[in-house]
């Protein structure tokens, strides 16, 4: 029998792009969606490319309509979902794609985001390397979430990035502190709501760089993915963020370096990436010599890195695409409730994304 899915904020581009891959998915049934503004309108009037969800009605965002449901996904605003799922008494696994519950530290709340903090969830990036809080042995982020009744799922900037710099920062052979990213980035991650800056004629023809200077909201959270990779003892991380805003609907383009450490050679650097995503099926390291571009990844549940060392800079470049409405959100959403509800976690998610 099916487990019935409820996804609130479905008007959205991350709501949208959750029913896209859970109309595809052969253990869930979508019920129920809700909307703000839109609540009383079919959902084809604002998600026209999903004719086979055409007989669903948008709904109030209410915890009455969204509670009972097997699975809930949230798919809103910074600080709108944390109300609601604290009302969520028989809900068996409720999956924020928000931020209100990816941060630890109640201190980066109030800096970043600002409002109350509704505390941590296990946080949806399987694929991630963390330490064992007893044991300090590496594992997987998949292990916190089997079994778990509330995923925050990632900030699709914020896991491209973790998943670039973790698997150096876990096998020691670079420094946690001096990291860049600079990040190209399609402006279907800020959303639906209308804003000038979005708007296409803003857009075209132009790059434009925002958040500049330490001020990105991801940045507490790829600093706190990394501090759970890092061996005991090591530096507090460090890092130099800069997003790009391009003219692209979908993607995001991460390029990292970081400072290689004493004495560690080229083939110690590649083998720390290499040993951490042999086997994942969504996280695929490159040949050498070959590097990642948007497109191979759009509508995919990918995550493709390329890796080079610059020896004349003492620093390893590593380049990482992905879709930020796939595996930026919605796909690792999936992904992580698959994990959660003892499913297969590749079910009803591609490695195969759209060209041209």
């Amino acid at each position: 029998m099916a487990f019935s899915a409820a996804v609130a904020g479905a008007s959205g581009y991350a709501g949208g792009e959750l029913l896209r891959l859970l109309a595809g998915h052969p253990e869930f049934e979508i019920r129920t969606v809700t909307g703000h503004s839109s609540a009383g309108s079919p959902l084809i009037e604002h998600q026209p490319h999903l004719r086979s969800l055409a007989h669903l009605t948008l709904q109030e965002t209410k915890p009455e309509i969204l509670d009972g449901h097997d699975i809930v996904f949230f798919a809103l605003p910074h600080g709108a979902s944390g109300e609601l799922t604290a009302q969520l008494a028989n809900t068996r696994l409720a999956v924020d794609c928000g931020a209100d519950h990816r941060l630890r530290d109640a201190t980066d709340w109030a800096a970043f985001y600002g409002g109350e903090h509704h505390g941590s969830w296990s946080y949806g990036v399987p694929e991630l390397l963390v330490r064992d809080t007893g044991s300090g042995d590496l594992v997987k982020q998949r292990e916190a979430l089997r079994g778990a009744t509330r995923i925050a799922a990632p900030g699709c900037n914020a896991s491209t990035v973790a998943l670039s710099l973790a698997p150096g920062i876990a096998a020691g052979v670079i420094e946690p502190q001096d990291l860049v990213s600079v990040l190209a980035v399609g402006p279907s991650g800020a959303g639906k709501a209308a804003k000038t800056h979005l708007l296409g004629a803003e857009l075209m023809g132009t790059a434009n760089p925002y958040a500049v200077g330490g001020t990105h909201r991801h940045i507490p959270e790829i600093k706190q993915a990394l501090r759970d990779a890092a061996p005991e003892g090591s530096a507090e991380p460090s890092l130099s963020f800069t997003p790009v805003l391009v003219p692209m609907s979908r993607g995001i383009l991460a390029t990292s370096t970081a400072r290689i450490r004493e004495r560690v050679t080229r083939v110690q650097v590649r083998e720390a990436w290499e040993s951490a995503y042999a086997d994942e099926p969504f996280v695929h390291l490159l040949p050498e010599g070959a590097f990642p571009r948007t497109a191979d990844t759009l509508g995919a549940n990918t995550c493709l890195i390329g890796l080079a060392i610059d020896e004349a800079a003492g620093r390893v470049v590593v380049v990482a695409a992905l879709d930020n409405l796939a595996k930026g959100t919605a796909g690792a959403a999936i992904q992580s409730a698959n994990i959660a509800l003892g499913l297969p976690e590749t079910t009803g998610l591609s490695v195969d994304g759209v060209a041209p």
